[in-house]
């Protein structure tokens, strides 16, 4: 089997969208960048949309499926949302192509679906969309968990994130840059809340405090450009790892506007 391999092609309220997969085919996580942006992305990767074998959404917010419709009912991707978000979709007037129910394949939280290689669960997680989960992708003896616009680690995801060996996390703001910047009081109060965004803090605090000896990456999404920065949000969660006398291969903020590197992991092993 082929290694596991990830590369983010957008991150932040611009636009959200991920590969995970192999160098064969794989998954896009959320299509909230342009269809061409993704590939391009794909195409400087040695892969095209024959390759995507299905698209997983997070949720119905604008930033994470702005190509949800181009990608399900133009380029024939099957799209894995529950129904609820699908309605959200289909209310969301920033969404010019709309999304078809013949595109959908619908699941209910925590249902297991398999994909070739590929075991893949969601999770519910807290944000304020109609529907929000986030997923955990099971890959022969390695599980690569993304969750992201969530207002605070549930039970759910953190049972998952336990068992992570590669994990993509919200870091979406400082607090203190959030306190002492350009938002209004009131949008403020909608990031720092439980149905709004993890900061560095949140995410640096639950990663020290809940070490699995499992993770190894930790690849930190969705990071705000008014209210964060790249290295404050690596610093914060190294640091707080530091402190409990953590190591990890890698901590590393994701691009907001441009796709990263792919990150290819260990060989698959069978157990």
């Amino acid at each position: 089997m082929d290694r596991l391999r990830f590369f983010s092609i957008g991150s932040g309220s611009s636009g959200n969208c991920y590969y995970i997969g192999t160098g064969e085919y794989g998954f896009l996580i959320d299509a909230g960048v342009g269809i061409r942006a993704i590939k391009k992305a794909l195409k400087e990767r040695g892969l095209s949309m024959d390759n995507i074998w299905g698209v997983f959404i997070t949720h119905d917010h604008t930033d994470h499926i702005k190509s949800v419709g181009t990608l399900g009912c133009k380029c024939f991707r099957p799209i894995y949302l529950t129904a609820d978000m699908h309605k959200g979709i289909d209310r969301n007037y920033r969404v010019t192509e709309k999304l078809q129910p013949s595109a959908c394949k619908y699941f209910h939280k925590g249902e297991r679906i398999v994909i070739r290689d590929f075991e893949i669960q969601s999770f519910p997680v807290s944000h304020d969309a109609t529907d929000s989960v986030g997923y955990s992708f099971t890959y022969g003896d390695q599980c690569f968990v993304i969750a992201t616009d969530l207002g605070y680690i549930n039970k759910e995801a953190a049972d998952h994130i336990a068992k992570a060996d590669y994990l993509v996390i919200e870091a979406n703001y400082d607090e203190t840059m959030l306190k002492n910047g350009p938002y209004p009081y009131p949008l403020k109060q909608r990031v720092r809340s439980h149905v709004g965004h993890l900061s560095n803090e949140h995410t640096a605090r639950f990663l020290a405090d809940n070490p699995s000896g499992r993770l190894t990456h930790v690849f930190l999404c969705h990071l705000s450009q008014e209210n964060n920065t790249p290295e404050t949000a690596r610093r914060a969660v190294t640091e707080a790892l530091a402190e409990k006398g953590i190591t990890l291969e890698m901590v590393q903020p994701l691009e907001r506007m441009q796709p990263s590197q792919v990150y290819m992991f260990r060989h698959y092993r069978q157990e």
